[in-house]
């Protein structure tokens, strides 16, 4: 695993990224879960969910129990 700088400037805190990390453009969205922090570019912030899919296994959720359709009344 790769370590990043941790600098601090008044209030701010920035990290510095090695090169293998960096963003294009001047802006990436930023989100905290748990205790970790997530940076997802602003560009293709879908492009993180596309590349992921790959990583599935052809069996994945194979045996998942999907319950039957629920039958509904329609709305007027």
């Amino acid at each position: 695993m790769k370590i990043a700088k941790l600098l601090r400037d008044n209030h701010n805190q920035t990290v510095a990224l090695p090169q293998e990390f960096q963003f294009q453009g001047n802006e990436v969205y930023i989100k905290k879960i748990g205790t970790a922090v997530v940076l997802i570019s602003k560009d293709n912030p879908w492009g993180t969910l596309f590349d992921s899919l790959e990583l599935f296994s052809e069996d994945f959720m194979e045996t998942r129990e999907q319950p039957n359709l629920e039958v509904r009344e329609t709305l007027e």
